[in-house]
């Protein structure tokens, strides 16, 4: 009898969904020869060839598909499993799993999970932060039943994974008054060597940020990239930089950190998607979450 390992058909259903032990050992952060060695393992145990090698690419054999469609019967599983444990007298619908990535602004994850409390049917709640592909890829396996993110599913992901958006609206620069005073006037030019704080480069917050400070030619002092947005904030607070919100909480950020803003960015666009297993939102718990939050949207007169 084979003897299979769970860490084996993650891996597995890794490189089947990727294409490539490559790509695969990137996105599950672990070394090529690490998924390798793992799947010859598998293979081993079951007796067959799970991959044959076309190209740079690796495709299913007949095996393999056959493999693959129990191996995410296995994950889904799993999922039912712990929500079965977890929730209250066994009820799969009790428990609802959200992933958030770091660098959505507390604040906003906030009004975006509130409605969840509303329902008519209490769900208990299980909220997770980290960054993207391992949100997307235990969302892929059903262990989250939504991810909140300020992207789409990236197109480079071979994930059967569906993005839902929620809503966009524009960017503020905000600052201590000492800084607000230095760089508030002739904005955004004024913001060639001002201190910036930046999202980390693995958010796209960073990339579209730099994106617009070379459209409008501005060369500003980067002071410090920081994952955590809640953290960004606070050393703006402390007055080490410039950092940029959602114009949507633009209240509560100056209430919360007591800044100030510098400036308004109408084009610098921040965008938002819930992103399911799903194409159909079939959770209550998803619906109440989407239509709360483009409500929000709707109700600022900003794009939903």
């Amino acid at each position: 009898m084979a003897n299979i390992n769970f860490k084996h058909l993650k891996y597995f259903w890794a490189v089947a969904k990727e294409g490539s032990v490559t790509q695969a050992s990137e996105f599950l952060n672990v070394t090529p020869q690490t998924i390798s060695g793992q799947l010859k393992l598998l293979e081993g145990d079951l007796g067959v060839k799970l991959f044959k090698k076309t190209g740079r690419n690796l495709i299913l054999t007949e095996a393999g598909h056959k493999a693959l469609g129990y191996c995410e019967k296995v994950f889904q599983l799993e999922a039912e499993l712990e929500t079965a444990l977890l929730g209250p007298k066994g009820d799969l619908g009790s428990l609802f799993r959200v992933g958030i990535v770091d660098a959505i602004p507390k604040l906003i994850a906030y009004q975006m999970i509130e409605p969840v409390f509303q329902l008519d049917n209490p769900v208990r709640l299980v909220c997770r932060e980290g960054d993207i592909d391992t949100l997307l890829a235990d969302l892929a396996v059903h262990k989250l039943d939504l991810v909140l993110t300020e992207c789409p599913v990236p197109p480079t992901l071979r994930l059967d994974l569906f993005s839902h958006p929620l809503g966009e609206c524009g960017t503020v620069f905000f600052g201590t008054k000492d800084l607000v005073d230095r760089f508030q006037e002739n904005f955004p030019k004024s913001l060639t060597g001002a201190p910036i704080l930046m999202q980390s480069k693995e958010s796209s917050l960073h990339s579209d940020l730099r994106r617009w400070f070379n459209t409008h030619h501005i060369f500003p002092s980067i002071k410090a990239e920081i994952e955590d947005s809640a953290l960004l904030k606070v050393f703006g607070e402390k007055g080490f930089g410039i950092f940029t919100a959602p114009a949507i909480i633009e209240d509560e950020v100056a209430q919360q950190y007591d800044v100030m803003p510098v400036g308004r960015a109408e084009d610098l666009r921040v965008q938002f998607y819930a992103i399911s297993a799903e194409r159909e939102r079939q959770h209550p718990g998803v619906t109440a979450i989407t239509d709360h939050f483009r409500s929000l949207f709707s109700r600022d007169g900003e794009l939903t």
